[in-house]
């Protein structure tokens, strides 16, 4: 049976002393073999942050702090024809290097300056990064 209603995953934005971003790429839709911000599926009855923080954890081994909302992301019909909302949070890492944890979920991971990101973004994180440059324009 189709699902018929959004679903809720969550993501973090995380920038290493270089200002470079961190991306893991997709292994499984939507959007697999694109590189994308971490992230997953908020569980029922979780708080959002402590369901951001889990996820790094689970899938890159980190522990993280998670800091103030960055943006809401949202994916509708992408190549599995779901639709996801998704609350992006800035975070930092508070101990541990990145790994891939979830094999069967992701295949690589790397930090990325923002003048070199790699090919293709997930729709969430274009849409991060439109947040970004539409928010660093206006201040200016």
């Amino acid at each position: 049976m189709p699902l018929t209603r959004p679903e809720a995953g969550c993501g973090a934005v995380i920038y290493n002393e270089r200002q470079e971003l961190l991306l893991i790429q997709r292994l499984r839709a939507p959007e697999a073999l694109h590189w994308g911000l971490p992230g997953g599926k908020i569980d029922f009855g979780e708080p959002v942050k402590t369901a951001v923080a889990r996820e790094i954890r689970e899938e890159l081994g980190i522990e993280i702090e998670v800091g103030r909302l960055a943006c809401l992301t949202e994916t509708i019909g992408a190549d599995d024809g779901r639709h996801w909302v998704a609350p992006v949070y800035l975070a930092t890492i508070l101990s541990g290097t990145p790994a891939i944890l979830e094999p069967e979920k992701h295949a690589d991971w790397g930090w990325f300056a923002l003048d070199a990101l790699p090919d293709p973004l997930t729709t969430p994180t274009q849409q991060y990064l439109a947040h970004r440059a539409a928010l660093r324009e206006t201040l200016q």
